[in-house]
C-alpha cells in the first residue's frame, strides 16, 4: 500500500498562477475614500460627523421615508428621549425633499433642545426653520419658539421683535399673543400687556397660568380688586387640575391619594415651574398650551401648528 505521503512529487495537473499584483499595487485600505475628511475642518467636539458622513453616502435617499423619521422624533418627545428626538429630526430635515417637512422638523429640533435647555442649540434650529420659509403655517411656532429660546438665553430685547412676528403671521396664534403679552409686561408696558393676554383668552387660551399673569398684568396698573379675584381664580383652577390628575391617576394605576404625583401634564417644559425675572414670575409659553395642564409651559411642536382651526365664536383684537 501506498501511503499519502509517499506520492510521487511529479504532478501532471499545472496549477494556475493567478494574475499576481501590479507594480506597484493599490494598497488595501478598509475607510471607503468618501470618508477622505478634513481633520482641521472637523469641530473635535461634534461627534456625530463621522455618523452624518455615513449616513450622506450610504444610504439612499429615496429609501429613506423622512415623514416617518419625523414620526420617530415625535415619539422620542412623547417619551422624554429629547437627545434622540433631536439626532431624529436633524436627519429628518437632511434627507426632506419636501421644505415643508423640513421646517417641521426643524421646530422640533429646537423644542427637543429646549427641553434638554440648549438654548443656543433651539435658536439655531427656530432660525433655520425661519431661513426655509419665514410666513408658511409653522412659522408663527418657529418664532413664538423663538422668542421663548431667546427668552431664556437672556436676549430679551430680540425676543419681543419675535413675539411680535409670531402674532403679525397668525393672528389667531393664542400662544403668541399671551408670549407678545409676557414681554411687554415683563418692558412696563402693561396696558399693552393686558390687551394680548385678553386676546389670547378670547381665543380659548384660559389655564391657570394665563389667568395668573393677566392678575399680575392688572396688578401693575393698579387694579388689585380685580387682579386679586382672578389670582383666587387661578388657584382654584390649579387645585381642580391637581384633583383631576390625582383621580386619573388613581383609576389608571389603581393608587390611592398617598401615593406619588405623576408628571404635571402634556409637555411641562423645561424651565416649567421655575420663576421668571421679577418677584415669582413665570417663563414664557412655547407654543400651545394645554387647556387640562397645571398651567405649566406647554409645548407645541411643528405637527401641531397645522392642527389650529378656526373657530365660529366672535371675537375681536384690541
Amino acid at each position: 500500500m501506498q501511503l499519502m505521503t509517499d506520492r510521487d512529487d511529479e504532478r501532471d495537473h499545472r496549477f494556475s498562477e493567478g494574475e499576481g499584483f501590479g507594480d506597484p499595487y493599490e494598497e488595501f485600505d478598509l475607510d471607503p475614500p468618501e470618508l477622505g475628511i478634513d481633520p482641521a475642518k472637523v469641530d473635535p467636539v461634534d461627534s456625530r460627523v463621522v455618523t452624518d458622513t455615513l449616513d450622506e453616502h450610504n444610504i439612499d435617499r429615496d429609501a429613506v421615508d423622512a415623514a416617518e423619521l419625523l414620526d420617530v422624533g415625535l415619539n422620542y418627545m412623547q417619551i422624554n428621549r429629547y437627545e434622540q428626538a433631536t439626532d431624529a429630526f436633524e436627519r429628518t430635515a437632511r434627507f426632506a425633499e419636501d421644505d415643508k417637512l423640513a421646517q417641521e422638523a426643524w421646530v422640533n429640533k429646537g423644542v427637543a433642545h429646549g427641553e434638554l435647555e440648549e438654548w443656543d442649540e433651539a435658536i439655531g434650529a427656530h432660525r433655520e426653520a425661519l431661513r426655509i420659509d419665514d410666513s408658511s403655517e409653522h412659522a408663527a411656532t418657529a418664532e413664538t419658539n423663538l422668542a421663548y429660546a431667546l427668552w431664556e438665553f437672556g436676549e430679551t430685547s430680540e425676543a419681543l421683535e419675535h413675539a411680535e412676528r409670531a402674532v403679525e403671521i397668525d393672528e389667531r396664534f393664542a400662544a403668541g399673543w399671551f408670549n407678545r403679552a409676557f414681554f411687554l409686561s415683563e418692558r412696563g408696558l402693561a396696558e399693552e400687556a393686558l390687551n394680548c393676554i385678553d386676546n389670547a383668552i378670547r381665543l380659548g387660551l384660559r389655564n391657570a397660568k394665563v389667568i395668573e399673569e393677566k392678575a399680575e398684568i392688572l396688578e401693575e396698573l393698579g387694579e388689585f380688586d380685580q387682579a386679586e379675584e382672578l389670582a383666587e381664580e387661578a388657584n382654584q383652577m390649579r387645585e381642580r387640575a391637581e384633583q383631576e390628575m390625582m383621580d386619573d391617576r388613581e383609576e389608571l394605576y389603581g393608587q390611592g391619594p398617598g401615593s406619588a404625583g405623576g408628571g404635571a401634564g402634556r409637555g411641562a417644559g423645561a424651565g416649567a415651574g421655575r420663576g421668571g425675572r421679577g418677584a415669582g414670575r413665570q417663563p414664557p409659553q412655547r407654543g400651545d398650551i394645554d387647556l387640562d395642564d397645571l398651567g405649566l409651559g406647554g409645548l407645541e411642536t411643528g405637527a401641531d401648528a397645522g392642527d389650529r382651526e378656526d373657530d365660529d365664536r366672535e371675537w375681536e383684537l384690541e
